[in-house]
């Protein structure tokens, strides 16, 4: 069991690393006064004012969220629709993911690279039936992805091709956990169950029209992420809450279960010093798009595909106090060999989890390594990831 003392160090830690500053030039979504008003603690993240957490600890939200379901604001997050007769060759000009072998309605997780190969963002790409791509990317890379897109938008259409982009301003709310699919299913007439994991319809959700389901999230639980109008917000998340089985939760949950689950963070996990090989992510590049070579970065992620690299992404699991991120990774000898990128005490595990960048040659499971916490040397071992099993959902 974690003990008091690394519960309490934890949360200490967890929220040091946002800022709690004034709040008064920070971005604000849609359920801002609404989180305010149900307890939620407002901290900067990525220039928003968003919550941390609520009344309950984060401990609490984040089992709350593996037992039940919980409801979080990702309004923050940039989503944007591409249309026009060549939008497919324009995304998979900017991504290395397969968009043309997508179904109608269906969606990928995708990475943005640089010309190196470096990762400049993760992304949901979505092939919808009504004639557009709708994509969701980072609040902390939006401006950069902004950027990126329109530069390269106007390169595309210079040279004859028709697309065009929109960045759309509505509420994005993701309902998370295991009763989530009844929770939701109550408020909409489509049954879900014919809706599996990274599928997307648009639905009339507790009476509000158009609004975007999509079963995905960032949890590895079931779920879904529900773009809805903006005017709009308040009503569905209270919409959403009257049911028991609803608890609002923030960042702090939000990013022990991802890491639990295994999902990368922007910034810390994965950034444009990284490639898709070292990050572990080489499944998001489609097989079309590795024969063709035509994705920013190719010629040095495909030369690394093939003769490795000096690096890889694994998973950690520790005894002793938690371990940080740019916590040194070592090897028996005491040399160092990595550095973690996300660490914290696992609430389902009891147990300490973090992933990190090692030398290729220390990356199989087993290995038996150290980590550096506080200047204590302790005992570590490359893990499977995810640590806790994922629950996503598939029609059978």
């Amino acid at each position: 069991m974690l003990g008091f003392r690394a519960r309490l160090g934890y949360a200490v830690r967890l929220h040091r690393s946002y800022s709690h500053g004034g709040t008064e030039s920070l971005k604000k979504t849609a359920l801002y006064e609404f989180h305010r008003s149900e307890g939620g603690r407002m901290v900067e993240f990525a220039g928003w004012s968003m919550p941390v957490q609520y009344k309950d600890s984060h401990i609490s939200s984040h089992l709350h969220t593996r037992q039940h379901c919980s409801l979080f604001d990702v309004s923050h997050m940039l989503q944007s629709k591409v249309t026009g007769k060549d939008r497919v060759k324009f995304m998979e000009s900017l991504i290395v993911g397969d968009v043309a072998e997508l179904k109608d309605n269906q969606g990928t997780l995708s990475l943005f690279t640089n010309d190196k190969g470096g990762i400049m963002d993760d992304l949901i790409v979505t092939q919808t039936s009504a004639g557009y791509l709708y994509i969701v990317s980072n609040a902390g890379c939006a401006d950069k992805d902004s950027a990126h897109m329109k530069e390269q938008l106007a390169k595309f259409k210079a040279a004859g091709n028709d697309a065009d982009l929109e960045f759309l301003e509505a509420g994005l709310m993701a309902l998370q956990g295991p009763s989530a699919t009844r929770v939701l299913q109550e408020g909409v007439s489509d049954d879900l169950h014919k809706l599996p994991f990274m599928w997307s319809a648009v639905m009339t959700v507790f009476g509000i029209q158009g609004c975007r389901v999509t079963r995905c999230g960032y949890t590895g639980e079931d779920g879904f992420e529900i773009s809805v109008p903006i005017q709009h917000t308040v009503e569905l998340a209270e919409a959403l809450l009257k049911n028991s089985e609803v608890k609002l939760a923030g960042l702090g949950s939000r990013d022990s279960l991802r890491l639990e689950a295994g999902l990368c963070l922007y910034g810390n996990d994965i950034d444009e010093t990284t490639t898709p090989v070292e990050a572990s992510l080489l499944w998001t590049i489609g097989k079309r798009r590795r024969a063709a070579a035509d994705f920013p970065g190719a010629a040095i992620v495909l030369r690394q595909i093939k003769e490795k690299t000096k690096r890889k992404r694994v998973g950690l699991m520790s005894s002793g106090p938690p371990v940080r991120q740019h916590t040194p990774i070592l090897n028996l000898d005491g040399k160092v060999i990595g550095e973690v990128t996300s660490g914290c005490p696992s609430p389902c595990l009891k147990e300490n989890i973090a992933m990190g960048y090692v030398d290729t040659e220390y990356g199989k499971l087993g290995t038996p390594i150290k980590v550096e916490v506080r200047k204590k040397i302790v005992d570590a071992v490359v893990a499977k990831m995810p640590f806790v099993p994922t629950k996503y959902y598939t029609v059978k």
